[in-house]
């Protein structure tokens, strides 16, 4: 392992044993970041708030609910693609390559691809990265299962973790960052992140993209409004997780969830409502926020692609494009891409 790993700072280091360590930022440099950012965000005239901060215990339960609902088909639909390209991974994996994964969640996606590597190499490194502790516990099931995995995770933002990453060591990466996540990003934020894992790549690591494809606007609406209401659960969560977190006095039923499908720039646009005049209080903030009745707070964009932009974007940052799948009905692909 490099030096400037081991003497980094802002990170303290936990070996749960021999297969299993991670590391986690100081609990003091997480919380100022939260204050900071959610003072920023919502002190300005268009009020927002960072869809990574979704994220907390109860927000990573939530959308694993999300994930399996009848509306919401990314999910079940990428599985499906996972399935049937597994047995073509072993044309661009010739050699070892460690498995490192944004954004795991809870790894159900991810065992298809760890139940390839396990099987074709002696022993498999699984580094994933993510903002919530959910980590920790998918990591210590995964062990259970695969007796040749090694664990070791970054309990950070995707940023954070490619960092730590770039400096980690000379093994081949084959980097995966599934689900819809990418589309939260704004084109010019998509494009810096593009570029930071362009530039945390070694000439031969691989990249695995999740994208999400522009269909029929009902569709679309319907998988953020579902019946059965867990979405708008899961995006008023993060008012609890402010309330919980940075000492703030949101009342929850004083907003509403909205989601709704802007054609022109091809996104899901989600928001929380405000249903009445109100003042909120945020103490570790630092914040007295006032929001007026039928004010709205954005939480989310989900940008959906067409296949050629996917390949225009790609190609741009400087990407080898290897191979693009889809499902039947081309709602959703994935792309593999490399670095020469």
């Amino acid at each position: 392992m490099n030096n400037s790993v081991q003497k980094n700072k802002e990170y303290k280091k936990y070996i749960v044993d021999s297969r299993l360590k991670y590391f986690k930022p100081h609990a003091t440099k997480i919380e100022k970041t939260f204050a900071e950012e959610i003072s920023s965000s919502l002190d300005r005239v268009n009020k927002s708030i960072h869809p990574k901060f979704f994220y907390d215990k109860n927000g990573s339960d939530l959308f694993e609910k999300i994930c399996s609902l009848p509306e919401y088909y990314p999910t079940r639909t990428e599985i499906s693609i996972l399935k049937n390209l597994e047995s073509e991974l072993d044309t661009f994996l010739e050699n070892d390559f460690r498995l490192v994964e944004l954004g795991s969640g809870s790894s159900t996606k991810t065992r298809l691809i760890l139940d390839f590597l396990t099987s074709t190499q002696k022993n498999t490194e699984y580094f994933p990265i993510d903002i919530s502790e959910i980590l920790t516990e998918s990591s210590e099931e995964l062990l259970n299962d695969y007796k040749n995995l090694s664990i070791t995770g970054i309990i950070d933002t995707y940023e954070g973790g490619l960092e730590f990453l770039k400096t980690y060591d000379d093994k081949s990466n084959l980097i995966i960052f599934l689900g819809s996540s990418f589309g939260n990003f704004s084109p010019i934020d998509g494009y810096r992140f593009l570029e930071k894992v362009y530039a945390t790549m070694k000439p031969g690591d691989l990249f695995l993209i999740g994208l999400d494809l522009v269909k029929d606007k009902l569709i679309l609406e319907s998988a953020y409004n579902d019946s059965d209401g867990v979405t708008a659960k899961f995006n008023l969560n993060v008012l609890s997780r402010i309330n919980d977190e940075l000492d703030a006095d949101f009342n929850l039923s004083n907003f509403s969830h909205r989601a709704i499908y802007n054609e022109n720039d091809q996104r899901i646009e989600m928001y929380l409502k405000s249903l009445v005049d109100q003042s909120i209080i945020i103490s570790k903030s630092h914040l007295e926020l006032k929001l007026k009745k039928d004010e709205l707070i954005h939480t989310e964009y989900s940008h959906k692609y067409l296949l050629s932009q996917i390949h225009d974007l790609l190609d741009d940052i400087g990407f080898d494009l290897k191979r693009t799948w889809f499902d039947d009905k081309k709602y959703f692909s994935l792309t593999l891409v490399s670095k020469n």
